[in-house]
């Protein structure tokens, strides 16, 4: 029980981009489109499990006075690890994610997971806990990228809803990012208080 508490925790009690609001940047910069989204959730989530297994495993190696650049080169090995796979086989993707990938390294969500919670658990624990918050991140991310993509130009993971010269262009700039950030997390909120 205390597993799924774990996982479930990223989704709703603690979902980082709307409660806890981190990863803002990547949030609010690849968020033109739901796909933008999604793939930028999923590299972050694969970063996340793998960063905190690792960490986790090795935790009582690690001096206390390197803790911190040892997560990193942790979280690097593993950003590498997606960004060569995602410019291989998803080349439109990574362009389009550009360089939000390497930033995935200094992530505060990243980090603050392998410090807060795979530093003092064990791996599954750990693991369970990446993938939820990972998950979580990668739900938010998509959300916001699809209210964008809709409003913006009218579509929806690329399929046409309704003619483009309907679509609000301030979803599709950077300013669309703040307001859909903004109305998501205020009807979550009230969902979440009623």
């Amino acid at each position: 029980m205390k597993q799924w508490t774990n996982f479930s925790k990223g989704f709703f009690k603690e979902n980082p981009v709307f409660i806890l609001l981190l990863g803002l940047c990547p949030a609010l910069g690849v968020t033109s489109s739901a796909i933008n989204g999604l793939g930028m959730g999923l590299a972050t989530t694969f970063v996340l499990v793998m960063a905190n297994m690792v960490v986790s495993l090795i935790k009582g190696f690690i001096p206390e006075k390197v803790r911190i650049p040892s997560f990193i080169v942790v979280i690097a090995t593993f950003v590498t690890i997606v960004e060569m796979t995602m410019q291989a086989y998803a080349p439109a993707l990574f362009e389009a994610l550009g360089l939000f990938i390497p930033l995935i390294v200094v992530n505060c969500l990243v980090l603050g997971r392998a410090e807060a919670f795979a530093s003092k658990n064990n791996l599954v624990s750990s693991v369970v806990d990446g993938a939820g918050m990972g998950l979580g991140f990668a739900m938010a991310l998509t959300m916001l990228g699809g209210v964008r993509e809709l409003f913006g130009s009218g579509q929806l993971f690329g399929f046409v809803l309704f003619p483009e010269e309907y679509g609000m262009l301030v979803f599709v700039l950077a300013p669309g990012a703040f307001i859909g950030l903004g109305y998501l997390i205020a009807v979550l909120n009230r969902l979440t208080k009623a």
